[in-house]
């Protein structure tokens, strides 16, 4: 009795897990929520948003917390714009505090959903090769990890994403996830200072900067090829 009682329990927790996060991304654009998240409405309230964080500094950085956590966790667009956001109403440094705490924590909260919701159906679909590759991830989980939130090439969600159905552990992915976004948590927050002189959201970014992540990311895979290479000296 108590196996089919927790298998249906299970289940139910599932669905409504999946029903909160798929409300929530219906809500979002059903309510037209992306009207909200334009440079343009930042830029037109700039003035209220800001005396209300000089008025309720405290309260608005807990708002800022948990709207920048949910927006993350639901995936939900405007990533960037949110992280001009902490800048312009916080400052660099708590600007960087903000998306760093935010961000690994609705990152965290997609990890965590994903592998309980998915990662048995992913196991059973793919079977050995998911096996494989969850064997490789899990050994070097940390250095593939940051090379992925350094490298400014794959989007911020499927980063979120794909580990889960890995044998990565949590505190791993927390922690390289932490540190892989210092850099641009802190070039948004910078840039975000100076709003009123950006004009689109597509060119806060020059190819420098990114090219200097790339590196870094490619830097986060240096102990990686250098285990492989001794193993492989090794063996011969």
């Amino acid at each position: 009795m108590s196996a089919p009682a927790e298998t249906i329990g299970n289940r139910w927790l599932k669905g409504l897990i999946a029903l909160v996060f798929l409300g929530a991304l219906v809500a979002f654009f059903v309510l037209d929520g992306q009207r909200y998240l334009t440079l343009d409405t930042l830029q037109q309230n700039r003035d209220a948003l800001l005396d209300f964080t000089r008025q309720h500094y405290w309260q608005a950085l807990l708002i800022a917390v948990a709207a920048y956590t949910a927006a993350t966790a639901f995936s939900l667009p405007g990533g960037a714009l949110l992280s001009l956001s902490m800048g312009f109403l916080f400052g660099r440094w708590v600007g960087t505090g903000v998306i760093l705490i935010a961000a690994t924590a609705g990152a965290a909260l997609v990890f965590l959903a994903a592998r309980y919701l998915f990662a048995d159906a992913m196991r059973a679909k793919l079977g050995g090769k998911l096996l494989e590759t969850s064997e490789g991830f899990a050994r070097d989980g940390f250095n593939y990890l940051l090379f992925l939130r350094l490298v400014p090439l794959f989007p911020f969600w499927l980063v979120n994403l794909a580990p889960a159905f890995t044998g990565i552990r949590l505190s791993t992915y927390v922690v390289a996830t932490f540190i892989g976004i210092i850099p641009g948590a802190f070039v948004f927050a910078n840039l975000g200072q100076s709003l009123g002189r950006i004009q689109s959201t597509s060119q806060l970014v020059s190819p420098e900067t990114l090219i200097a992540l790339a590196l870094l990311g490619m830097l986060a895979l240096v102990p990686v090829l250098f285990r492989r290479f001794n193993a492989n000296k090794q063996k011969e």
